[in-house]
């Protein structure tokens, strides 16, 4: 049963346990072979009969409380500071649940659309990595994708120790970063996998949130507005379906293909684009559980949007932490990467503009990172099958700035500043060494990938130096007087820029010029 099938009958089971309340229940996030985080006070919370005395014990401790009028009940863990277990949690009220196999260790939630769901089964190397996941000290869990505006307090799934029997379905970028967690930290891990393909950014904030915020109004009126006029949509879906149907079995008479089905426009609103929908049916019941950060990798379905992004991927990320209360917890996310064909001459895209977005919450928020992925795409498929060096990007963030280890490079070179010298433009950048054996361009000698332009706006190709000091000179003789440069700005560029210490150049533009993507809501 896939992930989609199983949060469907979830939604759809019968309620008889929840109205009798005779037992604890607890959000499936506790269960046998769970991982609390390490160095935290922990939350467990659950469903109880009204006033129902609760006492949840592990490692030593216990704590008791009482469940509300509605049954709602939780608990604050004191602080567990050393890594590792088995540790038993035990939930004692009318009834005792005993959860066996409970480690201490590091928790991320791996969150994001397709790339980040995409399965370890289907990228590279899926079968040595399948053979080699009997890790007993990193564990699964993966939410189901239920897209609804009521709020959910639970999801059908538990936690499983990784083997190679079930980590063929999991997150590639997510079990690849815990994997290297895991190896460099020698502590237990646990992943917690929400991702979502083809979602959009607003449908994993409140949508509360966003609907007292003037700068999504739009969006919002646009979503109200589909959702008004669904009943004469399906009057005409239904009519279109009249006409597939008579037109498929014209297609079987002649042994030809059937048209493809027209789409219930009700899917719309459980789908995964409606603002708030994954935010209650996917987010909500896990929001509150102990953990180290999360991990990102979403921006494919906000393209043709990317100037919105720049105000709505910080607002997503301000409204988690805002939420689970464990304050600016770390959030690394992963660039888009090269997609699309190649185009010969300079060209505005879409896609450079979602990365510029991406890139400008680093400067908007606080402990943020940014996998910078502009090497590792497939042209002509969305869907690159090396996830392993993506996920060792976003390791190198966590182990450096997370973890503070030593001596882990983990930033793409970031432009900082243009300086003009005659017809040429000449740039500065930083986390990359202040000299010419700070770079290391790919392939050829000379850096690629740049284009010029004057105060007409219209970029040529340019040629460029590395400079002795580390500064890139970038010009061309077809432009006197220059006035920006930009840098892999494509939907599939071609360019060549690595720091020494392998980590590409993040795309860039210098200039304001007005985006293509502007007043699109």
């Amino acid at each position: 049963m896939n992930r989609r099938i199983a949060a469907i009958c979830l939604l759809l089971a019968p309620l008889g346990s929840t109205a009798i309340r005779a037992d604890v229940a607890l959000n499936n996030l506790f269960t046998d072979h769970m991982v609390l985080q390490q160095g935290i006070q922990n939350k467990i919370w659950g469903k109880a009969d009204p006033g129902e005395e609760i006492s949840v014990s592990i490692a030593g401790q216990s704590h008791t409380t009482v469940a509300k009028k509605d049954g709602s009940w939780s608990v604050q863990l004191d602080s567990i500071i050393e890594y590792g277990g088995p540790h038993t949690l035990t939930v004692e009220g009318n009834n005792t649940q005993r959860f066996e196999d409970v480690l201490i260790g590091e928790v991320w939630v791996c969150s994001g659309q397709s790339n980040m769901q995409w399965p370890v089964r289907q990228a590279t190397d899926a079968d040595l990595a399948i053979a080699t996941a009997d890790l007993g000290q990193i564990r699964l869990i993966s939410v189901p994708q239920v897209g609804t505006q009521e709020p959910q307090w639970n999801f059908k799934g538990e936690w499983a120790v990784c083997s190679p029997e079930n980590v063929g379905d999991f997150s590639a970028v997510g079990f690849f970063f815990g994997r290297q967690l895991h190896q460099t930290l020698h502590v237990p891990v646990g992943l917690i996998d929400n991702a979502w393909g083809g979602s959009a950014c607003e449908a994993w904030i409140d949508r509360n949130l966003l609907s007292s915020d003037d700068r999504f109004s739009p969006l919002i009126d646009r979503w109200i507005q589909t959702e008004t006029t669904m009943p004469e949509a399906v009057k005409a879906y239904e009519k279109r379906l009249d006409v597939w149907k008579q037109k498929s079995e014209e297609a079987k008479a002649e042994k030809k293909s059937p048209p493809r089905r027209p789409r219930h426009p009700e899917s719309l609103l459980t789908g995964n684009s409606r603002p708030g929908n994954i935010y209650c049916g996917v987010l909500a019941p896990t929001i509150g559980y102990g953990m180290r950060g999360a991990i990102w990798y979403q921006g494919e379905s906000n393209a043709s949007r990317a100037v919105q992004y720049r105000s709505l991927f910080p607002f997503m990320i301000d409204s988690w932490r805002n939420e689970w209360g464990l304050g600016d917890f770390p959030f690394y996310w992963v660039q888009l990467a090269d997609f699309r064909d190649e185009k010969s001459e300079p060209a505005d895209s879409e896609w450079a503009e979602l990365r510029e977005a991406q890139t400008m919450t680093l400067t908007k928020l606080d402990n943020t990172g940014e996998a910078v992925i502009i090497d590792l795409g497939e042209g002509k498929d969305i869907h690159p099958r090396n996830k392993i060096d993506v996920a060792k990007r976003l390791a190198r963030l966590a182990l450096a700035e997370t973890y503070k280890l030593p001596g882990i490079q983990c930033r793409s070179p970031l432009f900082q500043s243009m300086q003009q010298n005659g017809n040429r433009l000449v740039l500065t950048f930083e986390h990359v060494e202040p000299k010419a054996s700070g770079w290391r361009p790919f392939d050829v000698r000379d850096p690629i990938g740049f284009t010029i332009a004057d105060s007409s706006q219209k970029f040529v190709h340019a040629q460029a130096r590395i400079l002795a000091d580390g500064r890139i000179e970038v010009w061309s003789d077809t432009v006197s007087d220059p006035v920006a440069v930009r840098y892999a700005w494509a939907d599939n560029p071609i360019c060549n820029m690595y720091s020494s210490a392998g980590l590409p150049m993040t795309p860039f533009r210098t200039d304001n010029f007005p985006s293509i993507t502007e007043g699109r809501n």
